[in-house]
């Protein structure tokens, strides 16, 4: 009955397919980030390495294999299996979060990889609900503005579980476990949105499950540009999930122990901002225009964070303003690769086909990135502060992000003429 409510009134669709959507990963990442929140500084060191980064470490290997692994999983999915799927997925994670706990330090670092081997697969799962839409721009951007709100928001619930005097290793799954029910809830509901319409397919392209043959064509047809695009994404996958993930040690380098900055006091006002300037992107109903005005944003915004960094470096900014503007430039250019982008470039070039492909091809080395920077700064270059180094990656983000978005942005206006 919902579903058919939903389908006769595409105004309060777009509305409740952004809400559920926006919920159903912010409950996620009480699954994968609130760790985060502790530093785990009286466990032992392991390797050469903190606790804390062997478990990031071995966290995002499990994610970025997960991601590799996405890439058939998710392009393949039937929409009559993704709910059920959902939930395996997080269950498995939660459970792994639970062996964390049980499990005494440091022996418990290998449930954090089992934690983040499920996970990766959920965004793509969730997005294949808003694909291919006439109003795609304003769920995924909804959807987007999730992981920047929520994590965040789980940290700032683990820290004040543990002010309370949860323990650091029970305090991920008792954060997850304040977050399963609405979780629950949001599943259902998103599990009730109705297909694309005959209007938003003749608009956007058919999104089809993709075979291995299919997957490989595409990519053939198209691998110049691709490339180009996975190749900034990787570099900008690692700068945003060092950011993200050693807030907490920026602000302690920056300020000092005790003078840390509430994770969501820069987030959420990062979150609006660019949720607001890229939703604007549904006003432009030309397809070819709107890719290459999504390339434009991802130049901007890595244009931004390389630039407030040298301008901070200067004196010219403060800490806050400068971490404010890297999340903000980074998010201006992170969010359309993970919706928009992507969406808008299957339309252009009218081939049948999904999102959730082009998103775990990137996103696998995306991630896999990001697993190389963590092992370079800990291993290669551990002399560096965290600070001095997220400088480093900042203009290197800058310089070679710029260029290959805009050789992509020429080969896609040319490919869609």
């Amino acid at each position: 009955m919902l579903t058919q409510f939903l389908a006769r009134r595409p105004g309060f669709l777009t509305v409740f397919a952004t809400v559920v959507a926006f919920c159903t990963y912010a409950c996620m990442y009480a699954f994968r980030k609130a760790y985060q929140a502790a530093d785990f500084s009286e466990s032992p060191e392991m390797w050469d390495l903190t606790y804390k980064s062997v478990l990031v470490i071995v966290q995002v290997i499990g994610y970025a294999l997960s991601k590799f692994i996405g890439i058939k999983v998710v392009s393949e999915m039937s929409p009559t299996r993704r709910a059920w799927t959902l939930i395996g997925l997080l269950g498995m994670a939660g459970l792994a979060l639970l062996g964390f706990a049980l499990v005494p330090a440091p022996y418990n670092w290998p449930f954090l990889f089992f934690n983040g081997l499920p996970l990766g697969m959920v965004w793509g799962l969730v997005f294949s609900y808003l694909e291919g839409r006439k109003q795609t721009e304003v769920m995924g951007l909804g959807l987007c503005a999730s992981f920047i709100f929520a994590s965040g928001l789980v940290k700032d619930v683990g820290r004040w579980l543990m002010g309370q005097g949860v323990d650091e290793f029970w305090m991920p799954v008792a954060v997850a476990g304040i977050f399963l029910l609405p979780l629950l809830i949001s599943v259902f509901l998103l599990n009730q949105l109705p297909a694309p319409s005959a209007e938003d397919i003749a608009l956007r392209t058919a999104r089809v499950p993709m075979t291995g043959k299919s997957r490989m064509a595409f990519f053939r047809k198209f691998a110049p540009g691709l490339i180009l695009l996975i190749v900034v994404y990787t570099i900008l996958t690692a700068y945003r999930d060092f950011r993200d993930t050693f807030m907490a040690e920026f602000w302690t380098e920056l300020r000092g122990a005790g003078n840390e900055v509430a994770f969501s006091q820069t987030e959420i006002p990062v979150s609006i901002s660019v949720l607001l300037l890229l939703m604007l992107l549904v006003l432009v109903k030309d397809n070819r225009k709107a890719l290459a005005i999504n390339h434009l944003a991802v130049g901007m915004g890595l244009f931004i964070a390389g630039f407030s960094t040298w301008a901070f470096s200067q004196g010219w900014i403060s800490d806050l303003w400068w971490l404010g503007l890297t999340g903000f430039g980074t998010y201006m250019a992170y969010i359309p690769f993970n919706s928009i982008l992507f969406d808008r470039l299957i339309a252009t070039v009218k081939q049948a086909s999904n999102v959730g492909f082009l998103i775990y091809v990137a996103d696998s080395f995306g991630y896999l990135g990001s697993v190389m920077v963590l092992l370079y700064k800990n291993l290669a270059a551990p002399e560096l502060s965290w600070v001095a180094f997220f400088f480093q990656a900042g203009y290197l983000l800058a310089v070679v992000g710029v260029v290959g978005t805009a050789l992509s942005g020429i080969y896609f206006w040319r490919k869609g003429a």
